[in-house]
């Protein structure tokens, strides 16, 4: 029971992070970066990777410079490789190489987005069939045909989201 109960209990970092997430997008993007890094500083560069993978993922979207970002998304999925077999940490993949195509197109480094692009596709089967996913594979698709790769067999498989996340 107490072992159940453990897995069953809330993750106070992550919940530490939701809340400054919601911070940030209520507006206060300098706020949540500022919280967001105090939070960084705590975790450390060795604190549990799935924290360290989530932390980085949202200071990415914190940053005004977009070689800063790319560093916080190359920080998110270095934690992320760590974590490896964390339960559903897989369906974090198509979303941690988006970003870093994302971040790559704006840097104007196509080849590299592609590259990021090309794994967000390949680990899009791990998405679930629902809001979330949705968004990621429209997103990967819109980025697709954004870079003139639309590598999906007959155009876009995925078809139009059927919503769209909050």
């Amino acid at each position: 029971m107490a072992e159940r109960q453990e897995r069953t209990a809330p993750d106070a970092v992550l919940t530490r992070i939701g809340q400054v997430v919601m911070l940030h997008h209520a507006g206060d993007r300098e706020e949540a970066r500022r919280r967001l890094l105090d939070l960084w500083a705590e975790l450390g560069e060795h604190g549990e990777p799935l924290h360290r993978c989530t932390l980085a993922h949202y200071l990415a979207d914190t940053q005004d410079d977009p070689a800063d970002e790319l560093a916080w998304d190359l920080r998110a999925l270095s934690a992320a490789d760590e974590a490896e077999g964390a339960e559903g940490l897989r369906g974090f993949y198509p979303s941690l190489h988006l970003n870093l195509a994302a971040d790559y197109v704006k840097l104007g480094r196509t080849g590299a987005a592609r590259t990021h692009l090309r794994r967000a596709r390949g680990a899009a089967a791990a998405l679930g069939d629902d809001g979330y996913g949705d968004g990621v594979r429209a997103a990967i698709s819109r980025l697709e045909l954004r870079l003139g790769e639309d590598d999906t067999p007959d155009g876009d498989s995925w078809g139009p989201p059927r919503q769209r996340p909050n």
